[in-house]
């Protein structure tokens, strides 16, 4: 027996400005905002009880707000007291979150709002079967470093059965 599909609720992103990444994500990318930028701190509430469980004692404080997408999973922000970049914001041999994906059907534009609002677009915008389906994906970085993809098309149309035959 196989366990039935999950779907998928949210991603965390440690950000450096949590108000600029509001602004971000909501006016770039269209998302739309569940929760506005709140102050978290450690104490003995519960929302501070449940950070020192994942985060461990000496987190001290952060802020977070909570976005979501058209098909509604969410993306949850936080700026963390004391953030830093990494040396490496694309360490793709690291274990762990490589990136995730945005779908807009209109790659180049969404691309071009990304470069104008201070992202950075990491490689040309490529078709994965030029001249036969038009599928386009490419690769871009938020003004704070994270990086994501951007897809035309549903994941399971670009990775169905035959999607590369």
């Amino acid at each position: 027996m196989h366990p039935t599909p999950r779907t998928f609720s949210h991603i965390g992103l440690s950000v450096p400005d949590l108000d600029a990444a509001v602004k971000f994500y909501t006016e770039v990318l269209g998302l739309y905002v569940i929760m506005q930028p709140t102050p978290v701190e450690e104490d003995d509430s519960d929302i501070g009880r449940m950070c020192t469980d994942v985060l461990g004692p000496g987190w001290n404080r952060l802020r977070i707000a909570h976005l979501a997408t058209a098909d509604r999973i969410g993306l949850e922000l936080f700026e963390f007291d004391g953030n830093y970049a990494p040396d490496d914001n694309l360490d793709f041999r690291r274990h762990g979150t490589f990136h995730f994906a945005i779908q807009d059907p209109d790659v180049e534009g969404l691309v071009e709002k990304i470069v104008a609002a201070g992202g950075k677009q990491r490689m040309p915008i490529r078709e994965y079967f030029p001249g036969e389906k038009p599928y386009r994906m490419c690769y871009v970085e938020d003004p704070f470093g994270v990086v994501f993809e951007i897809y035309s098309h549903s994941y399971e149309l670009t990775y169905s059965a035959g999607a590369y035959s």
